[in-house]
């Protein structure tokens, strides 16, 4: 689980990080990152569709995402079988998890923004 003020402390570090860097160095920085930097609400929306595990893939975590689909499928192959129980109990879970994510969005995705942009400054000084 990560915190909320852990990933401003990440992102205060990146700035100082940037200050450090040559012109040259932030004008490729910044066009590297442009493409690859992900939005918060299209993650949340992307959350919101009901077939589970949508925004995982747009984070680039396909195993994730295909756990969660898996699980919200299996679920709903329960209540056909007949097992109404069990596929209540995974649907159900997979809701829970899902809404956590759903209201912890813009923190998960400023995370993720973080680690590529402490990537791509390593990569940008490596390569000047």
């Amino acid at each position: 689980m990560i915190k909320a003020s852990l990933v401003e402390e990440e992102q205060d570090q990146i700035r100082r990080q940037l200050r450090e860097l040559t012109d040259e160095q932030r004008l490729i920085y910044y066009k590297l990152v442009e493409k690859k930097l992900k939005d918060p609400d299209t993650y949340a929306t992307l959350n919101y569709i009901f077939i589970a595990g949508l925004h995982h893939f747009y984070l680039g975590k396909w195993g994730l995402g295909l756990i969660n689909i898996t699980v919200f499928w299996g679920g709903v192959a329960c209540l056909f079988a007949k097992y109404i129980e069990i596929g209540v109990a995974l649907i159900l879970g997979i809701i829970i998890f899902e809404l956590y994510e759903l209201f912890r969005s813009q923190t998960i995705v400023q995370h993720h923004n973080n680690i590529l942009s402490q990537e791509l400054i390593r990569e940008v000084c490596e390569q000047t």
